[in-house]
């Protein structure tokens, strides 16, 4: 497990008021090689520590809304 020491974390703009809250930690990437992803009402819970190739991968993804519900 990475430890995320120093991140700091910002709410995604895409966050809203149903519950689907996500923070994200890319100065993680100089730090410790990854971004940093956890959700922001459970600040003290679990992170994920991802790739920045496969964050990259994952956004693209989200963005050409290849995701659904």
């Amino acid at each position: 497990m990475t430890e995320l020491t120093g991140a700091v974390w910002r709410t995604s703009s895409r966050s809203n008021d149903q519950g689907l809250c996500v923070e994200v930690a890319t100065n993680a990437i100089a730090a410790h090689g990854v971004v940093g992803v956890r959700d922001s009402k459970d600040q003290a819970g679990p992170t994920l520590a991802v790739s920045p190739p496969g964050w990259t991968a994952f956004v693209t993804a989200i963005r050409a809304e290849t995701f659904h519900r």
